[in-house]
């Protein structure tokens, strides 16, 4: 729900707060008074194109910010938290458009490109009017619009796992078709370079091992040195070494420390030391033994190691990394190998596949038709209404099969096979046609509230703009439309909703559960618009003034009471 619109230097407007709230707000005020540049402001936060010229006079940018109620939008949560977008129970929305022509969008704080503004407005807000908002002309929205109202979720959900697992099996067909085309090439090539790795059978690890060997070994002359010396001074020497020198010590030691016992400590850490002396000394002997100075030995290590290194060169692979490729080529070469086998699996597979989608989109366009028909004659009588007499309203549900003649695969989608229309003819004895083409901005307008009254129930998209629904109508006719759009304000178990409208119509305004008026003034030469939230009483001037004109008469205040008496009736 739209809570909080702010509006700074845009058009004719220095700066503007607002506060919306649910149920019915109307926005009424004099031709020019400036209630389209509102729309307009909320149409460039919502990603509109920017257009500098929207700046105010004088100004160096315009910024627009639109704060939404999200804690009951589960859809919007989600696509917040998917993009990396905090998703509080509140989301802001921020555009900034500069002299220079540059143009920045915000959602809560975190920079983003106008798409995600849009794709995420769309879960927001929509608006109904005359202009190139109209949202119900795109078949997307319409066929959603006839799936939300038969709560087709369930079947959508069935049809658009089968489209994917269908085009995943296609894909790994079709890859497997134009693999075997070169296949017979590929097929040579692979047995050669796993007979070579065969041949070679590099072990995992073993290029690293054999490195290592080979270092030893190279170098086992000066490690034997080392390790002698190392030997003969902390053990073998006759005249000095490291055992018998700490031995004398300990000693020594052992024969004091009945005197002063604090030398203990020191006696001990010794006794410890040469312990570890003793051990290492036990190592280094061991070492010594097993040190190898095959040189037969070392010469075949290095020419496996050359091997190694050669065939990893071929590949263009790192040594260590050719047991890797060699079980990578194995795999590829029992694949071919099977390849028939797969590809008879897989096209018995997409043909289980085909059925099931099939049977499904046959269902969900059984399902479709079915609540069309109800779609048609509620909204056919809810025309009637709306100034329309003799209007037929029709959704047209096409199936296409397209395995009827030859497979067209590029028609299948994950929302079925339907071509799903709009139509309507606004007269009576005429055949409907594309809603898109017949029906004019208002007849447009009261055709999308005859929808939304419908379907609102299931509606996910919270806020309802109509913009000039009461075009071409008047009288009774005007007050039904005001007394739709209330009910639709309250629709979905009691609670309100939020619908805005704007509008010329006493008879529309006197339904409002909120009413905002727009003004023009001229100060200093300068104009500039505002907006005033009335209370009842103002309200009741508002609405009598709409009735008569520039001069307010008692007769007119009366008339606006009884027209706001009935309203507050039903």
């Amino acid at each position: 729900m739209l809570k909080h619109l702010y509006i700074k230097n845009f058009a004719i407007i220095n700066e503007l707060e607002l506060d919306f709230n649910s149920g019915l707000t109307v926005l009424t005020g004099e031709t020019g008074a400036g209630k389209s540049i509102l729309l307009g402001a909320l149409n460039l936060v919502l990603g509109d194109r920017a257009d500098n010229d929207s700046i105010k006079q004088g100004c160096d940018f315009a910024e627009i910010v639109a704060e939404f109620d999200i804690q009951n939008l589960d859809d919007v949560s989600t696509w917040l938290v998917s993009q990396q977008l905090n998703a509080d129970e509140e989301c802001i929305l921020r555009r900034r458009i500069s002299k220079d022509g540059r143009s920045r969008a915000y959602i809560n704080a975190t920079p983003v490109n106008l798409q995600m503004i849009r794709e995420l407005a769309e879960m927001l807000i929509d608006i109904h009017g005359q202009h190139e908002h109209q949202s119900m002309m795109k078949s997307s929205v319409q066929r959603q619009l006839l799936d939300d109202s038969a709560k087709h979720s369930p079947l959508l959900a069935t049809v658009a796992k089968l489209y994917i697992k269908l085009k995943r099996v296609e894909e790994q067909l079709q890859h497997l078709q134009q693999s075997s085309k070169k296949q017979n090439d590929r097929l040579d090539l692979l047995r050669f370079q796993t007979q070579e790795l065969d041949a070679l059978a590099v072990e995992e690890n073993e290029y690293l091992s054999l490195n290592q060997q080979h270092r030893r070994m190279a170098n086992a002359e000066k490690i034997q040195t080392t390790v002698e010396q190392a030997i003969h001074l902390l053990s073998e020497d006759e005249n000095s070494n490291v055992q018998s020198a700490l031995s004398h010590i300990i000693a020594s030691l052992a024969d004091i420390i009945d005197i002063d016992a604090s030398l203990s400590p020191v006696s001990e850490m010794l006794t410890e030391a040469l312990v570890q002396i003793d051990e290492s000394v036990s190592i280094l002997q061991s070492y010594g033994d097993n040190i190898e100075l095959d040189a037969a030995l070392l010469a075949k290590i290095e020419q496996r190691i050359q091997n190694i290194l050669d065939l990893a060169r071929k590949h263009r692979v790192e040594p260590e990394t050719l047991p890797v490729l060699h079980h990578k080529l194995q795999q590829e070469l029992d694949d071919i190998d099977h390849a028939d086998e797969r590809m008879d699996e897989l096209i018995l597979e997409q043909k289980q596949l085909e059925e099931k989608y099939l049977s499904a989109c046959e269902k969900l366009s059984d399902s479709r038709k079915f609540a069309a028909n109800k779609l048609n004659k509620a909204i056919t009588r809810s025309m009637q209404t709306l100034g329309m007499s003799g209007g037929r309203f029709e959704i047209t549900v096409v199936y296409d099969n397209v395995y009827n003649n030859a497979p067209d695969n590029t028609k299948r989608s994950a929302y079925g096979l339907d071509k799903i229309e709009f139509t309507v003819t606004a007269n009576a004895g005429q055949s409907c046609k594309a809603i898109s083409r017949v029906a004019s901005g208002g007849e447009l307008a009261r055709i999308s509230l005859a929808i939304q009254m419908i379907i609102a129930n299931n509606s996910r998209i919270p806020s309802l703009i109509f913009d000039e629904v009461d075009s071409g109508v008047g009288g009774a006719i005007a007050e039904i439309v005001g007394q739709h759009l209330r009910a639709l304000a309250l629709i979905k178990k009691g609670a309100a909703n939020q619908v805005i409208c704007i509008t010329h119509l006493p008879q529309v305004a006197s339904q409002a559960h909120h009413h905002l008026r727009v003004e023009k003034q001229t100060v200093n030469k300068q104009t500039t618009s505002g907006v005033i939230t009335l209370d009842e009483n103002q309200r009741r001037q508002e609405i009598a003034r709409m009735l008569s004109g520039l001069e307010v008469t008692e007769q007119s205040l009366a008339h606006a009471d009884e027209m706001i008496g009935r309203a507050q009736a039903i």
